[in-house]
């Protein structure tokens, strides 16, 4: 983390400015251009859940996709952090069973659903969370199937190690153009390992996935589908009232957006071939989600209804625990074009 990188987000209570929260983003095309920044972009991050996506490009290089004739709906659950609705679920469940395998075999670990009707209902029917509960279950379906799909073991395929797991991370350098090194590894919430690399080659892999430019013909093929899945069912990717699947959902296909935990998102304007990448320096989720609505109000040419959605995001509503207004979260202005 540095003082160097601007301002970005702040908390706003009552009158005054409680917490004011640093960061930097890049927006950059496939060649490397920056379109836009501010920070220090050169800074390695774990990029978190935001490169669901780029993980899920090994199951294009093991064929895992046609060996099962996985559906849209199972890509767009590879590249989600959902929030274990019903549809999670369901989804997860269906995923699983379609490679013959179940619940048993992941292991993300369990956690309490994310959405709160989920959470209730579990409550109701007495029942602990499983692991298809874990917001990041349909991201182990597919490395499970990138295990069956190259005659890998199963067991233990979240080891930094497993075949799986090597070309998980091939699969990222080869869009991002860089490798990756043990030197600047950490083990991810749901047990698999995560990379660091800086902030700018994961707009550009964006920029590259969006366009293909720079990747090999299968690898741009699968990327087009991964995108085309996760924007077609941008629930499965999220969930309800999620800013992921409410900006995918307004967007229409235009923009792939994804967050990762402590303050990172990332993505693409497909239609501009740019790749977009936000880290959050004291990893606050919420200031995140206000830099990336901002950062595309600026760059995305959002329509009315586009710019409405986005307006809600860059600028929140903080309540108390008796459901009053008591502040905002906002995204700072003048940093994003």
């Amino acid at each position: 983390m540095t003082d160097a990188n601007p301002i970005l987000a702040e908390m706003v209570r009552g009158n005054w400015v409680e917490n004011r929260y640093r960061g930097a983003f890049a927006v950059m095309d496939a060649d490397g251009r920056i379109i836009a920044s501010a920070g220090d972009i050169s800074r390695p991050i774990f990029p978190r859940s935001a490169v669901k996506s780029m993980q899920a490009l090994a199951m294009v290089t093991a064929d895992s996709i046609g060996r099962f004739s996985l559906s849209d709906e199972d890509l767009a659950l590879a590249c989600a952090s959902h929030r274990g609705e019903d549809v999670h679920v369901e989804g997860v469940t269906h995923f699983l069973e379609e490679l013959g395998l179940s619940k048993d075999d992941l292991e993300c670990g369990a956690h309490a659903p994310g959405d709160s009707e989920a959470r209730r209902q579990l409550r109701e029917r007495h029942e602990a969370p499983s692991a298809l509960h874990n917001n990041c279950s349909g991201k182990h379906s597919g490395m499970l199937s990138v295990a069956l799909a190259i005659g890998a073991p199963t067991l233990g395929y979240v080891n930094r190690d497993h075949p799986v797991q090597v070309r998980v991370r091939s699969a990222i350098e080869a869009v991002i153009d860089e490798k990756l090194t043990e030197g600047r590894c950490g083990t991810d919430g749901c047990s698999i390992p995560t990379w660091a690399a800086p902030i700018e080659v994961f707009a550009r892999g964006f920029a590259r996935m969006a366009t293909g430019k720079g990747l090999p013909p299968d690898l741009a093929a699968g990327a087009q589908r991964i995108f085309d899945a996760a924007t077609r069912h941008p629930h499965l990717v999220a969930g309800k009232e999620q800013l992921d699947t409410v900006v995918m959902e307004a967007f229409g296909g235009r923009v792939m957006q994804k967050g990762g935990a402590e303050g990172v998102q990332c993505g693409a304007i497909r239609d501009k071939g740019w790749g977009y990448a936000i880290k959050c320096d004291d990893g606050n989720m919420d200031a995140s989600r206000a830099m990336v609505a901002a950062l595309l109000l600026a760059i995305a040419d959002p329509d009315g209804k586009q710019a409405d959605v986005l307006r809600r995001w860059s600028v929140q509503t903080v309540k108390n625990v008796r459901g009053l207004d008591v502040g905002t979260v906002r995204a700072v202005e003048g940093v994003w074009a």
